[in-house]
C-alpha cells in the first residue's frame, strides 16, 4: 500500500506540478486560447493564486516525506489538493463543462486516497 500511495503521489505531484507552472507562466489570455476557457471567469490574480497552490502542493505532496520534514505536510497537500478539485468541479459544472468535471472527480479520488492513507493507516 505505501508504495501504491507513494505512485499515486508521484502521479498527482507531476500533473499539478505542470498543470501549476503553466498558469504562473503563462498569460490569462493564452489559457483561455489553449482550452482553459475557464479563466475567462478569473482575475489574473485568481488564475495565478491557483497556480500557486497547485504548485505548492505537488512539492508538499513529495519533499516532506522525501527528506522526512514536518512529514504531515503530504497528507495536508492532498487534502488542499481536493479542496481544489472541489471548486474545479463546481467551475466547470457552472459552466456545462461536463467532461473536465470528470477530470477533477478522477484527481479528487486520487488525493483523497494519499490523505487518506497518509493521514491514517500508512503514516509517515
Amino acid at each position: 500500500m505505501n508504495l501504491a500511495l507513494w505512485i499515486v503521489a508521484g502521479l498527482l505531484a507531476a500533473v499539478f506540478g505542470v498543470a501549476g507552472l503553466m498558469k504562473l507562466a503563462q498569460p490569462k489570455e493564452r489559457l483561455a486560447a489553449a482550452g482553459l476557457a475557464w479563466t475567462e471567469d478569473f482575475s489574473v490574480g485568481a488564475v495565478k493564486a491557483i497556480g500557486g497552490l497547485e504548485v505548492l502542493a505537488a512539492l508538499g505532496l513529495i519533499l516532506p516525506a522525501t527528506f522526512g520534514v514536518v512529514p504531515i505536510l503530504t497528507p495536508l497537500a492532498a487534502a488542499g489538493l481536493v479542496i481544489v478539485m472541489i471548486g474545479a468541479a463546481v467551475t466547470h459544472g457552472r459552466r456545462g463543462e461536463h467532461p473536465a468535471i470528470a477530470v477533477n472527480v478522477v484527481l479528487l479520488v486520487l488525493a483523497a486516497f494519499v490523505a487518506w492513507g497518509r493521514f491514517g493507516p500508512h503514516a509517515f
